[in-house]
């Protein structure tokens, strides 16, 4: 079973987050120049929320907010659903299938370690399905191929 720690294992460990009191506009910035969809929001070195494209455009743009005027503590949300290295991704496909969330922070006890999105556990399964398709193949054809 693929686990949260392989799909990390495969990005850059780069992490990005801003502080509560920031604008939304740095927030779009940060994931405009990094191209991240979603920003942690860190203060004092704890996860503190989360903040996504889609709350910048209904929370702020759609509402004629001027996201230069509004910070990050008045958008984001609070109550993160977080999972662990040792996490299965089907595990986090359910997370954000009944949570309709596209971001998952990862956190080792109180430390963030990284964040993985649903394109990042869609790009990780299709190469699992590769390598089975790979395995049977070569089983079929009567090649011994050591698996995992």
């Amino acid at each position: 079973m693929i686990k949260v720690h392989d799909v990390l294992a495969s990005k850059p460990p780069a992490l990005f987050s801003l502080d509560p009191s920031q604008t939304v506009q740095s927030a779009l910035e940060l994931m405009r120049d990094r191209k991240v969809r979603a920003v942690i929001v860190a203060s004092a070195g704890r996860l503190v929320g989360i903040v996504a494209e889609r709350d910048c455009a209904l929370k702020v743009l759609l509402e004629g907010r001027n996201a230069a005027d509004v910070t990050l503590a008045s958008i984001m949300t609070r109550e993160v659903v977080t999972v662990t290295p040792d996490d299965g991704l089907d595990h986090c496909m359910q997370l954000m299938a009944t949570r309709s969330i596209r971001h998952l922070p990862v956190m080792r006890g109180e430390t963030l370690v990284g964040m993985v999105s649903v394109g990042d556990i869609v790009k990780e399964t299709i190469r699992e399905q590769a390598r089975h398709i790979h395995y049977l193949e070569s089983y079929i054809k009567g090649h011994a191929v050591q698996y995992g």
